[in-house]
């Protein structure tokens, strides 16, 4: 599913209004037969489609990300799906007023890069590897991944986001995101370590083990990287349950 099969950023268009386009044959911004909705609310999808299209030309999803709830803004995901970054961090607490970054891994285009506190994690960095980024990624990243950096390193992360664990409960996907890949059959290449696993891999590097670390950082960069399956698992699903299935009562 694709922006363009999507109504429901036009303020006054719910997802029952949506539907109802989507099963007059309204699939797609070319199909827009105002004669669906009232003329008022024909002119303002005309001027958001019009709009809209502006910005996809520049590869920009901001204005639909704020624009959808966040368990509907996965819908953004395919039209930039190859300049999406899957962002993951570790800590050594819950909150980030007492609390520091351990690492932070990035990945987007098949590359997975991790950055380590006190060796080259910066704010510098971060805005830096962000930059190209058309989406950002997370698993509870919009309570406490991108806040937690925003405050550890004082940078504003404006990449439009998707925080996968909102539209996994709309798929009735509850639980952590290793349970979830359990559920989805997403494999894994090392043992299954928690978060509390983490902190004290931490500290068992600041004491001078270096395996601790490498421990750490491949834990990181395994949450990371299994993101982009269940981005595509989680995109797939919702396409048919929520797209094909309207289509299909047509």
């Amino acid at each position: 599913m694709r922006i363009e099969n999507s109504f429901i950023p036009v303020r006054g268009v719910g997802e029952t209004t949506e539907r109802r386009l989507w099963e007059n044959g309204v699939t797609h911004w070319d199909e827009f037969d105002g004669s669906v909705v009232g003329s008022t609310l024909a002119d303002r999808i005309e001027s958001f489609i019009d709009e809209g299209r502006t910005h996809l030309e520049r590869g920009d999803v901001s204005v639909f990300a704020e624009a959808l709830p966040a368990s509907s803004r996965w819908r953004c995901y395919e039209n930039v799906s190859a300049e999406t970054c899957f962002l993951d961090i570790e800590t050594t607490g819950l909150s980030a007023d007492t609390n520091d970054v351990t690492t932070v891994s990035l990945h987007q285009g098949g590359e997975t890069k991790t950055f380590v506190r006190d060796r080259d994690l910066s704010s510098d960095r971060l805005e830096r590897e962000l930059t190209d980024a058309a989406l950002l990624v997370t698993f509870n990243g919009q309570r406490f991944d991108v806040p937690f950096l925003e405050t550890c390193f004082d940078v504003d992360i404006d990449v439009p986001h998707v925080d996968l664990m909102y539209p996994c409960k709309k798929l009735g996907l509850d639980g952590g995101l290793k349970a979830i890949e359990r559920e989805l059959g997403i494999d894994r290449d090392m043992p299954d370590i928690s978060g509390r696993d983490a902190v004290r891999l931490w500290h068992e590097y600041e004491r001078g083990d270096d395996g601790a670390l490498e421990t750490l950082v491949e834990y990181n960069r395994a949450d990371t990287r299994n993101m982009e399956p269940l981005m595509e698992i989680v995109a797939d699903r919702l396409h048919e349950t929520v797209f094909e299935a309207a289509i299909a009562d047509e």
